[in-house]
């Protein structure tokens, strides 16, 4: 089992991180270039909904379907991949309100790589970016929320 964790604080209030990051929609806005992400199917964010998603790794599809649980509007939700690249992979953000007016945002993931195949490629490819991705995913949060 490989474990990625990363923190970051943004210059908004708790609820508003909550609002941003309950909208299914945020995924893509999320993900960056050179990724493109296809929503398929969005429920609303509660607990056991779903959402089905490609991400398009430059010419190659890779599909994704994630359950949503421990959902918490306050403290945060778990996604569980329940089809895609990874044997497993286990996603949890996390709200914490350092003050009014900032709050910390963080993530931990627990991910086993596929076995064999071309999932097997592009879990590890996928793990690669990790650092990369919520980089990004930093950068674009606090964009959106700086108050």
């Amino acid at each position: 089992m490989k474990t990625y964790e990363r923190s970051f604080v943004v210059a908004a209030p708790l609820e508003a991180v909550a609002a941003f990051h309950s909208n299914s929609r945020a995924l893509a806005l999320l993900t960056p270039p050179p990724i493109w992400v296809q929503l398929h199917s969005i429920e609303p964010l509660g607990e056991n909904s779903r959402t089905e998603f490609t991400l398009w790794l430059g010419p190659l599809p890779v599909r994704w379907l994630a359950n949503h649980r421990e959902v918490d509007p306050r403290t945060g939700f778990v996604d569980e991949q329940a089809s895609g690249p990874f044997q497993q992979w286990t996603h949890k953000h996390s709200f914490l309100p350092l003050t009014a007016e900032l709050t910390q945002i963080s993530d931990r993931i627990e991910a086993e790589f596929s076995p064999r195949g071309l999932n097997a490629l592009v879990s590890r490819l996928m793990w690669l970016g990790l650092p990369a991705l919520f980089a990004y995913r930093a950068w674009r949060t606090r964009r959106a929320l700086t108050v």
